[in-house]
């Protein structure tokens, strides 16, 4: 999970850019409090909140992994 005002998390990711070059995924899942609520109810964020930040960003990161896979033109939400 990602907080883009830290200091520490912008220098992790410059690190893993570094490292893993295109590797790297685009897509960063924010840090949430929904993120974090949804296991305690034993639920997926798609199904405790689906339009939230974090479920939207997890969507966005399979529309990625998918793409670079070859699966062009798949509607995921």
């Amino acid at each position: 999970m990602y907080d883009p005002r830290y200091t520490l998390a912008q220098q992790v990711r410059g690190e893993l850019a570094k490292y893993f070059g295109e590797s790297l995924y685009a897509t960063a899942i924010p840090r949430s409090v929904r993120l974090a609520e949804a296991p305690s109810f034993g639920k997926t964020i798609f199904q405790y909140d689906p339009k939230s930040k974090g479920s939207e960003t997890y969507l966005a990161l399979a529309g990625e992994l998918l793409a670079r896979r070859g699966w062009r033109g798949m509607k995921l939400n």
